[in-house]
């Protein structure tokens, strides 16, 4: 951990000062420490008296991400310039929200490591890197990212990917204090931002696919001590129940779930009604995602994919809501929840909003949880609608894919996924970056689970990738992705803003009429958000995820996002980044009426795929490297071995690799780099086919590559055929 040199020329004046008899200035991190100490309930609350502040992870406890500057409006946001940026030196993707307290930037970045920047240069004052072993790096399902980090009473708290909650000093970096929040015999991560409530930092945790137990827990902000923990699914029921909550849902499972843990994990949204003492915590999908695997017999499987309410003090739960009762296609409810007082039906309404992956847009009551509406935001085949009465989704036939392949829209991804929504109480529009993909659902035969590693239930073969080019064509067409304003009260959209790609980022509304946003394309952009109206775009040379925040120093106002392109759809999909996404290395951007500073043009080589070596492997060795590819490799190096992400894209690998490819995929020769061995799973004839498959890949893909496709499809394969290779120099610190 480091601190920038003003820190430590300030400590020595400060000291020679002492030294002469005269009282010390203040050095930066008492300045800091200073300013962040006050920041609490009272505080938070109240953020709209300083609005030049962003306190909390969404802003307010009510997670509306509406700010109310004023500022930078829809009349003069096309003169909004590039104030300064910072290289972060990350090369995975990067989801944080910054927090910023009186002009002090805190965010994160991959691994979970934790910086503070000055809001105002950019300038770096101190960063925290927590060494997660990039072996564990293996039980994230979606990429080692992080959302964020707390900002409580001058301590800075963020959830480690290997399962730590660590408090920091807000002005040092230095470690207070950290506790293991899991058990490591189970494959559990921490990617979400943790929330403070009533002096306890509340944190959940991931790994549902890999076969963990889903819970909460809550600590004491001061001490580290747990105070409760609220598990979300029952675990053996000839044990004793942790909670009343426990007991109400094991009569909703069946079969032996507890072996495979359950699912059910809270790795991202809470949001917290101080009047109410409410904390809503959203539940994900199951262990597998199939529930036929998972609970034979049927049940709704409490509390997977729910809204839960918990009084924030002992961790008991106060109502629950299931979006999707027998979850069975990863529709989990851990997206962006919202709070709102709304007129409905002329009385004024104390709402929780969410957009789950489900589909459907949910308004329910949050005194009570009562079901008051619900539509679908997005194309959605897997119901027809919401039954007003019951408040449970009406499945259409043949939906569980029990039988039969499924083309089931929305995907695993979701119709919205972790990336934040934004509410405007002016426009009274709930904003949504949405996601339109539908995914072939099928039962995996034979299926078994396997601890730690990734279990969904789902059958492999529907998965692999097209053989035809027109297929291939067929697939990245139907990728889709928007931003859309959505009136929660009519239940309807009101603009769309179509987008060229989809995984795009998250939302920041403000009392200027604006709605900005980080596209997939590698622009960052500005919107009426009454209209949907295009009113300011620039181009940042890289895909953005993470959600804006705004805020001032000196009154003067700022936009920031933290860039930096990857995530679960990266990982996964194999398809090949736009054109305007080029970087790898990830960047905090900021932005000003009239900014002048500029990003330097990327310098990119394009390297050809390299002619891979002669393998001489029979059409069945290869056929079955593919179905072991897609099972053990594309949650990483992407489907038809093509990597959408900054992990490597295996039709490039050098011909040592090529040499070594057994000491690697078997021997975990890279496994301190985050590459582990499979030689658990794999065997040597297994790691032969897989090589097999990735080098006739490679010489499919040179042979493609050499066809007109490419040019007579340039939207979906500009970037397919060459790697490009980005020259630049990183600096260490300071205004870029």
């Amino acid at each position: 951990m480091r601190r920038m040199k003003m820190v430590v020329v300030a400590a020595v004046a400060a000291a020679a000062l002492a030294g002469c008899g005269q009282e010390p200035e203040p050095t930066l991190a008492d300045v800091i420490r200073a300013a962040t100490v006050t920041v609490a309930t009272d505080r938070i609350v109240a953020a709209d008296a300083e609005p030049g502040n962003w306190l909390a992870h969404g802003r307010t406890y009510d997670e509306q991400r509406h700010s109310p500057l004023v500022g930078i409006n829809d009349g003069n946001v096309g003169d909004l310039g590039l104030a300064w940026y910072w290289d972060t030196g990350d090369s995975r993707g990067l989801e944080a929200t910054p927090i910023v307290v009186d002009g002090v930037m805190f965010s994160t970045g991959t691994w979970s490591r934790v910086y503070a920047n000055d809001g105002r240069t950019g300038e770096l004052i101190w960063q925290y890197d927590p060494q997660v072993p990039k072996e564990w790096g293996k039980f994230a399902c979606c990429d080692v990212v992080n959302r964020g980090v707390a900002v409580w009473k001058g301590r800075v708290f963020v959830g480690t990917l290997d399962g730590r909650l660590v408090a920091l000093d807000a002005g040092t970096g230095e470690v207070v204090w950290e506790v293991l929040t899991i058990d490591r015999d189970w494959p559990y991560t921490i990617t979400g931002a943790p929330r403070v409530v009533n002096d306890l930092v509340v944190i959940g945790n991931g790994g549902g696919e890999y076969g963990v137990r889903g819970y909460v827990t809550a600590y004491d902000w001061e001490t580290g001590d747990e105070r409760w923990r609220f598990w979300t699914v029952p675990g053996d029921p000839s044990k004793p129940f942790e909670s009343p909550a426990m007991e109400l849902a094991a009569p909703t499972w069946n079969g032996e779930w507890w072996e495979a843990g359950g699912g059910g994990t809270v790795w991202d949204s809470m949001a917290f009604d101080t009047e109410l003492n409410l904390l809503y915590i959203g539940v994900g999908n199951g262990t597998p995602w199939n529930r036929d695997l998972r609970s034979p017999g049927g049940g709704d499987n409490l509390y997977l994919a729910s809204i839960v309410a918990l009084d924030p003090d002992d961790g008991s739960m106060a109502w629950h809501y299931q979006t999707t009762p027998g979850e069975t296609w990863d529709y989990t409810a851990t997206q962006h929840m919202i709070l709102a007082d709304v007129e409905i039906g002329g009385e004024l309404r104390k709402v929780i909003m969410q957009a789950p992956k489900n589909g459907f847009f949910y308004v329910l009551d949050r005194t009570d949880g009562a079901f008051i509406s619900a539509e679908p935001y997005v194309p959605v085949n897997w119901a027809s609608h919401v039954d007003p009465a019951t408040g449970r989704p009406v499945e259409v036939s043949g939906a569980r894919y029990a039988d039969s392949v499924q083309l089931i829209a929305p995907s695993p991804h979701g119709g919205h996924n972790w990336h934040p929504m934004a509410y405007n109480p002016d426009t009274g529009y709930v904003y949504i970056p949405a996601l339109d993909m539908v995914f072939p659902y099928g039962q995996a035969p034979d299926f078994e689970y396997k601890p730690g590693e990734f279990n969904t239930g789902i059958d492999i073969v529907p998965l692999l990738p097209p053989k035809t080019v027109d297929g291939q064509v067929e697939v990245l067409r139907s990728m889709k992705g928007h931003l859309a304003a959505w009136d929660p009260v009519a239940q309807r959209e009101v603009w769309r803003v179509q987008h060229p790609t989809t995984w795009n980022g998250g939302l920041l509304s403000t009392a200027g009429n604006l709605v900005f946003q980080g596209r997939s394309d590698g622009y960052f952009a500005a919107y009426g958000a009454d209209s949907g109206a295009l009113l300011w775009e620039t181009p940042v040379h890289m895909g953005i995820i993470a959600a804006p925040v705004t805020y001032t120093v000196d009154g003067e106002q700022y936009v920031a996002v933290v860039a930096g392109w990857g995530g679960s759809f990266t990982v996964f999909s194999g398809v090949p980044r736009h054109k305007g996404n080029v970087l790898t290395e990830g960047r905090i951007l900021a932005f000003k009426l009239g900014g002048t500073s500029e990003l330097p043009e990327p310098a990119v080589t394009h390297v050809n795929i390299p002619e891979p070596p002669d393998i001489d492997a029979a059409p069945e060795a290869i056929a079955s490297g593919e179905l072991l590819y897609h099972t053990w490799c594309s949650g990483c190096h992407g489907s038809g071995v093509t990597s959408g992400s900054n992990l490597p894209d295996l039709k490039y690998v050098s011909a040592a690799t090529h040499e070594n490819w057994e000491a690697i995929v078997r021997g975990g020769a890279y496994a301190t780099a985050g590459m582990p061995g499979f030689d658990h799973v794999l065997s040597e004839a297994d790691s032969e086919a897989v090589h097999a498959y990735v080098v006739n890949q490679t010489r499919v893909a040179i042979a493609f590559c050499e066809s007109e496709y490419p040019d007579v499809y340039p939207e979906l394969f500009g970037t397919a055929c060459t790697k490009r290779v980005v020259a630049h120099e990183s600096p260490t610190e300071g205004t870029n």
